[in-house]
């Protein structure tokens, strides 16, 4: 099925595509997935299963969770994902990890559609409306904060791994309850890379492209980013073996992945948030290189999930969680791009998805009613045990 005709299945029947609403089309992007997922991977429709919890309560089970947040970051839309034409480009999420999850097929961001606003929005639970590419701190508490305060957990329990320099700002919030050094430190493999490879950065230019939107600047650092001297006395990593792995990897978030099980090796985090933006290469209207990041992104979410497997601190109390930030334009939409852009705030850019798995996580189960992007902190909140109270978003009925 090439793209025209997936446009034309999405009709669903109804007169001509120009006739259907943004709600309409929200609603078969779900039904779409909820289909494909329940006939290629075998889910059972969640339905059936609401009479009983997904998660293991109990304080002593809280204690021990671990948490881990992918975002699936650049947007990636169906026709390249979980419509039938595009599942050859993510064989681990439907043949190894759909399986073992829970999967939600009706997920919309109603926020800005940039990447940095667009992940600080997802921390805070809040639509945050901060300029995306400002070197600012997001206005509300961060899920960093939360949980670090209302848990009394220590500053190594929880942080960001990030791929652009311009996420530097995410850990912590600009909220006056909590202050400077309250959230999660924040990790940038290619700032790092940066610093590392003075006078050789011809050989990581690959790896060094910060933002495939071409902003009108790249914002200053300060705040919150894991300093070059902390490479060893944290990951236990020399300067030289990070350059050694740096020339090994093929792009950004390959290093930023190599990073987040370093961390989990020398710190085990009970809450670690990694984004992903390798897809975003999209933007330079390369659909071959489009596909190529969706693909990397797909084997890296199966790799780190093996990693919680072999690693003592999390094999058998981790829950992790794989969600876009956004989709991107369709084809069809006026003043839009098609895959390269997130601009126009049609349906196909807004309505993802989100797949739950690990931890007392129902496996191979579908649901498919409407949440928002918003509602993974109070979500995470409810399982963990703090209480975002800033937050706009309601806890997921199938995690209460």
């Amino acid at each position: 099925m090439n793209r025209q005709s997936f446009s034309d299945e999405f009709t669903f029947g109804l007169p001509g595509r120009t006739c259907l609403t943004p709600k309409e089309i929200a609603f078969g992007l779900s039904r779409s997935r909820r289909d494909f997922m329940r006939t290629t991977a075998g889910l059972a429709l969640g339905a059936a299963l609401e009479c009983s919890s997904p998660f293991v309560r109990g304080e002593a089970a809280r204690k021990k969770r671990k948490t881990i947040v992918i975002t699936f970051g650049g947007g990636a839309r169906d026709q390249e994902t979980f419509a039938p034409e595009g599942q050859e480009n993510i064989p681990h999420l439907i043949n190894e990890l759909a399986p073992q999850s829970s999967f939600f097929t009706h997920v919309t961001n109603q926020g800005i559609l940039g990447h940095y606003v667009a992940t600080a929005s997802l921390t805070t639970g809040v639509y945050e409306t901060l300029n995306n590419f400002s070197a600012v701190p997001p206005e509300h508490p961060t899920i960093f904060e939360y949980f670090r305060k209302d848990l009394r957990r220590p500053a190594s329990d929880t942080w960001v791994v990030a791929p652009s320099n311009g996420f530097n700002r995410i850990g912590e919030s600009d909220c006056r309850a909590y202050g400077p050094g309250t959230g999660a430190a924040v990790i940038l493999p290619k700032h790092l890379l940066s610093a590392t490879a003075s006078g050789t950065t011809e050989d990581f230019d690959h790896l060094l492209r910060d933002n495939y939107e071409t902003p009108l600047y790249t914002p200053r650092l300060s705040g919150g980013e894991f300093e070059l001297q902390q490479l060893e006395s944290i990951l236990r990593l020399s300067v030289a073996d990070f350059m050694a792995h740096a020339r090994t990897l093929s792009s950004p978030d390959e290093l930023s992945v190599y990073i987040a099980k370093r961390l989990m090796q020398q710190e085990a985090p009970s809450l670690l948030w990694i984004t992903m933006h390798d897809i975003d290469v999209a933007h330079s209207g390369a659909y071959s290189l489009y596909l190529e990041g969706i693909r990397r992104t797909d084997r890296l979410c199966a790799e780190l999930w093996k990693t919680v497997q072999s690693e003592p601190e999390y094999a058998g109390n981790t829950t992790m969680f794989i969600l876009p930030d956004f989709g991107r334009d369709s084809d069809f939409e006026p003043g839009g791009n098609g895959f390269q852009h997130h601009r126009t705030g049609d349906a196909a850019s807004r309505t993802t998805w989100m797949m739950a798995l690990g931890a007392g996580v129902r496996q191979g189960v579908v649901f498919d009613d409407p949440m928002q992007s918003v509602d993974l902190v109070p979500t995470l909140g409810a399982m963990l045990g703090f209480t975002p109270a800033e937050s706009k978003g309601r806890p997921i009925k199938e995690f209460s």
